[in-house]
């Protein structure tokens, strides 16, 4: 896929916008959302679900992250939590008895926080509760920092195939700034064990926009991140938000890289992955192109759900654990985000739901438009039309018409009776082309979401 740049045009549409995991975004969800819509959706959706499992604790705080964590350096907490997943699990049991689970994912916090013993403790708990295919696809996200050689294998043995290490960048200022310090040498000796162990796949995790970053010394990173040879990298814009997220207030606003330096970060990331072999892969993954998601892309059958760009699961998704959300044949809905909330619900009985959304027909359409476009930068419009039995598509969407010409006079989307196309100009640049189809968005503030760019 090529991308294009203008410095120019990224530093005047330098606004903040969703990232459209999901639509409408998790800001639109409404409190006091029933567990019957969510016992419906349940019941008439597909007969595969994937499942995505939260672990909040971490050693240490990031001061970067703006994910919901606890930081605890008392493993006894995760053992509390696991009782209160069983709970939750027993919940949903009769609800998926007739469900299989295909993919599986661990995210966090830190997942591998939980020690071996838990780790096995969670994995008997999930297939006591849940039906796996035989060939369902298990990942993990890894902070080096908390996981040795003997509990990588161990998660190989507990059958997880995929497995995706938190580098951010291996300069030690950068490191020492965001406060979360690992070396290059350890990161390799991981990488090289996980391919020893025969995972099947292998990320990276990368931010441009830290403190400190630099050009020159982000190359280094970059360079060594090829010569690791992962199967995906991931490549996230870091989002400055200290009035949402406390730690961030820890991070020196002078340290900052500008705009137009940020934007020379990306660049020179797109150049090398692209040259080492890479397909770029939407707003900020990249993959070999034997890949599964590079495959999927180049099939059109690339999706996006709240985990990013996924095979499966658009629509198919349950999550447990505190903060959580799911989407499931048209609704959406998120766990309490506070431990204690989420476990006195659980005590009594009741699904942690703290909000959710039921889509309307136009929401589903609305939802579809845009996966289409953040997945594959393009449309067919007569196509969608036919699927949507839309009589006129530019009638039905005259909303976002007037949202649309500035990004049509910039080059940044081709738009015509039968076509919408992304530009290679504009692809950095697709959440704001998406925005313009997003019938919430002037209901939202717009410092609740991170910069396009």
């Amino acid at each position: 896929m090529q991308v294009l740049w203008s410095a120019e045009l990224i530093q005047k549409y330098s606004v903040n916008g969703p990232r459209y995991t999901s639509y409408p975004t998790a800001l639109s969800l409404q409190p006091d959302f029933p567990s019957s819509a969510v016992q419906a959706a349940l019941a008439n959706s597909a007969s595969e679900l994937c499942l995505y499992l939260h672990i909040p604790f971490c050693q240490q705080l990031c001061y970067y992250c703006g994910c919901n964590k606890i930081v605890t350096r008392h493993s006894e907490k995760a053992d509390v939590y696991l009782q209160s997943l069983a709970r939750e699990m027993a919940l949903y049991q009769p609800l998926l008895s007739d469900k299989t689970i295909s993919q599986l994912h661990l995210g966090g916090g830190t997942p591998t926080f939980l020690t071996q013993e838990q780790l096995s403790r969670l994995m008997q708990l999930l297939r006591q509760h849940f039906v796996f295919k035989a060939d369902a696809e298990l990942s993990i996200e890894i902070d080096p920092r908390s996981c040795s050689l003997e509990k990588l294998a161990h998660l190989r043995q507990l059958g997880f195939s995929r497995v995706s290490f938190g580098v951010q960048d291996f300069d030690e200022q950068v490191q020492i700034t965001i406060n979360r310090v690992q070396s290059e040498e350890l990161v390799q000796a991981l990488v090289l064990e996980a391919r020893r162990l025969g995972f099947s796949s292998i990320n990276l995790d990368l931010v441009y926009g830290l403190p400190y970053q630099q050009p020159e010394r982000f190359l280094q990173t970059l360079q060594s991140v090829v010569q690791l040879d992962p199967d995906r990298v991931s490549l996230f814009s870091y989002a400055h938000m200290p009035t949402r997220f406390a730690a961030q207030r820890k991070i020196p606003t002078q340290s900052l890289p500008q705009a137009e330096d940020k934007l020379a970060l990306l660049q020179l990331a797109i150049k090398e992955f692209s040259g080492a072999g890479y397909q770029c892969i939407g707003m900020d993954h990249f993959a070999k192109t034997t890949d599964s998601l590079a495959i999927a892309q180049q099939q059109g059958k690339l999706q996006r759900n709240f985990q990013g760009y996924t095979t499966a699961g658009q629509d198919a998704l349950i999550g447990l654990g505190v903060s959580s959300i799911s989407q499931v044949n048209g609704v959406i809905w998120q766990n309490q985000k506070e431990l204690q909330d989420y476990q006195q619900q659980l005590s009594a009985g009741q699904l942690p739901l703290e909000r959710g959304f039921s889509l309307s027909q136009d929401d589903k359409i609305r939802a579809a438009l845009i996966s289409q476009l953040i997945c594959h930068f393009e449309l067919d419009i007569p196509a969608f039309c036919q699927r949507f039995a839309i009589q006129d598509f530019w009638s039905y969407f005259a909303d976002a018409l007037p949202k649309l010409d500035p990004l049509i006079s910039d080059s940044l989307v081709v738009c015509s009776d039968t076509l919408i196309q992304v530009t290679p100009l504009g692809r950095l640049l697709v959440r704001l082309v998406c925005a313009s189809f997003d019938r919430y968005l002037h209901q939202a503030n717009s410092l609740s979401y991170s910069k396009v760019v």
